[in-house]
């Protein structure tokens, strides 16, 4: 695979651009990481990304793929060779999937950033359904090792990124997601011992620094 050109676009904190970082990491793939100032984005973004103008976007051989999901199974699907993220069998790919879908949706989305970026009432509304999407995942992950069972999936690799934002989410939620969720939280450690996770992850202390740069930047407190 030598001549594989891999360039991945990302912002430090982004559990989006993580997800890619993993994956890369799980396939043993090397890359050149560029880190975006979104701010002040480069011309390379805003040309490989035209539509949504975001990170994270993996250029591969000089076509660029965007949108963190699709990422993940793309790498998946060109690197067969090493760590099957996907299952072979088209139902659990389904169920992956769906699952997938549902950790953008409500562990990433906009609910659930209200754990952070809201006070009173807002806030734990935000929370109490922050945590029984948890409790979900949680259900789902039941008594196996990973989401993808005995080894490292799909569903892992789009959901462990969260773990370095959860010690945001309890400071300023006031909450614990480990009494709420422990298995969740075995889960999450049982990933950091793989080096693929815990190199891709920044320090939860890092994340919250960031979070409170960001209520300081809306007007939040």
């Amino acid at each position: 695979m030598a001549d594989e050109d891999v360039v991945l676009l990302d912002f430090w904190p982004s559990p989006f651009g993580m997800r890619v970082r993993i994956a890369l990491a799980e396939k043993e793939i090397k890359y050149e990481y560029k880190e975006e100032d979104l701010r002040n984005k480069s011309d390379l973004l805003l040309k490989m990304n035209p539509i949504h103008k975001k990170i994270p976007v993996l250029i591969h051989n000089g076509k660029p793929v965007c949108e963190s999901l699709v990422h993940v199974q793309y790498i998946d699907e060109i690197w067969p060779h090493k760590s099957p993220l996907l299952p072979t069998d088209p139902y659990q790919r389904a169920i992956a999937r769906f699952w997938g879908d549902f950790v953008d949706k409500k562990i990433y989305g906009l609910e659930s950033r209200k754990v952070w970026s809201t006070k009173g009432e807002e806030q734990e509304a935000a929370k109490k359904e922050f945590i029984e999407c948890l409790k979900l995942l949680e259900g789902e992950l039941g008594n196996k090792a990973y989401f993808g069972g005995e080894n490292l999936g799909y569903v892992d690799v789009v959901l462990v990124p969260f773990y370095s934002w959860f010690y945001a989410y309890e400071k300023c939620g006031n909450f614990s997601i480990e009494t709420e969720c422990p298995k969740l939280i075995a889960w999450a450690k049982r990933c950091m011992e793989k080096d693929s996770v815990s190199k891709s992850l920044p320090d939860q202390d890092k994340i919250y620094d960031y979070v409170l740069h960001l209520k300081k930047v809306f007007g939040i407190e």
